[in-house]
């Protein structure tokens, strides 16, 4: 390791978070992560008694999130690594799902990340150093039926990660949005927030895939110690990508996807190009 860096992790309670703020304990860096109890916070805190430090904070309080980064910073030093993990993912047809648990969606998984980042953007820039990485997912490329709030989030977060990282290269702050595929965490389990079934038309579609997603939940490929190394990696890493994919099941779809994608440009070209002039 180069050196021992401050590192602020949303949602450390589980998961992701939790995985990679043990691993980057251990490999000697000072974590703050942010729980939505005092519980938690004790449970996190008990990791490391020395480095790991719990604060209470819901990413959709949007209002408390500047006076937070402050805090912290003002307790622990400057942030230097900025780590937006907290998420859910929401299960539903389009059409069954009413659009509060849409704007429930964006809140967690966009405003709050977006959120974050502007708290601790003017310190990064002033120091002209810092990385930001945003957990999105492998549904920030592609999609499948049942989870059209879930994708639109990720995808949103994609494109926000890529065009910040062009905003913020000429102050060598770095920015990666880390795409998931399938891992052993809570995020098909008890984590995950499922609609009511209400229209049969739907059912030979989708109750397999949400049978199948309760079924394998647990017993994912991904291994989320594994997703952890790789993320303290980027954190080391000189020159770390705007985008990382993780987990073989995520390289399989996204590369059958941009295949798809460059396959449908092409047979559509004529018409494109017929627009010009």
């Amino acid at each position: 390791m180069s050196s021992a860096k401050t590192i602020l992790i949303t949602g450390v309670s589980s998961g992701f978070g939790r995985a990679l703020a043990q691993e980057a304990l251990a490999a000697g860096h000072k974590v703050i992560g942010t729980v939505r109890n005092r519980e938690a916070q004790q449970a996190f805190e008990a990791l490391d008694a020395q480095r790991a430090f719990g604060r209470l904070l819901d990413v959709t309080d949007v209002e408390r999130i500047d006076k937070a980064v402050a805090e912290i910073s003002s307790a622990f030093g400057p942030v230097d690594v900025l780590v937006n993990n907290a998420g859910y993912g929401y299960e539903g047809i389009l059409e069954e799902s009413p659009l509060a648990e849409m704007r429930r969606q964006f809140d967690v998984n966009v405003f709050g990340a977006v959120a974050m980042i502007k708290a601790v953007l003017p310190g990064m820039r002033e120091r002209r150093s810092g990385h930001i990485i945003n957990i999105t997912s492998m549904g920030g490329f592609i999609t499948m039926p049942g989870i059209a709030y879930y994708c639109g989030s990720k995808f949103a977060l994609e494109g926000i990660s890529e065009t910040l990282s062009k905003e913020l290269a000429p102050f060598n702050i770095q920015v990666t949005a880390v795409a998931p595929g399938s891992f052993r965490t809570d995020w098909a389990g008890r984590s995950m927030v499922r609609s009511t079934r209400s229209i049969p038309d739907y059912d030979a579609l989708f109750d397999p895939i949400r049978q199948a997603r309760k079924e394998k939940s647990g017993k994912q490929p991904g291994d989320p110690v594994k997703a952890a190394r790789a993320m303290l990696a980027l954190i080391e890493s000189q020159s770390p990508p705007t985008h990382l994919l993780l987990g073989s099941d995520a390289l399989e779809l996204v590369r059958q996807k941009l295949a798809a994608l460059s396959k449908e440009i092409d047979q559509w070209e004529k018409l494109t190009r017929s627009t010009d002039g």
